[in-house]
């Protein structure tokens, strides 16, 4: 019987913390909806075959680096967008 006892006291513990956890305030956006929409153009002209890089002119074909000129172009507007990783 002290086995059961304790895992019913385990579970009321996590159904406890569970709660505690869902009444925190939900954590702000950390990307502006336009930073999306610049982001979401970006990757269309690439799909398209229409994005070119910077300084060579090279066509992007790879979604990530569409993804970072999108973030870089919203950085520049002035958008709300993290800084780039180190």
């Amino acid at each position: 019987m002290p086995g059961h006892l304790t895992r019913l006291e385990d579970g009321m513990a996590t159904a406890t913390a569970a709660k505690k956890g869902s009444s925190k305030k939900a954590s702000a956006r950390k990307y502006s909806p336009a930073a999306g929409k610049r982001v979401e153009t970006e990757i269309k002209a690439m799909k398209k075959g229409q994005l070119r890089s910077g300084r060579s002119g090279k066509k992007v074909t790879d979604p990530k680096q569409a993804i970072a000129i999108g973030l870089s172009e919203a950085r520049k507007a002035g958008l709300k967008v993290p800084p780039p990783k180190s």
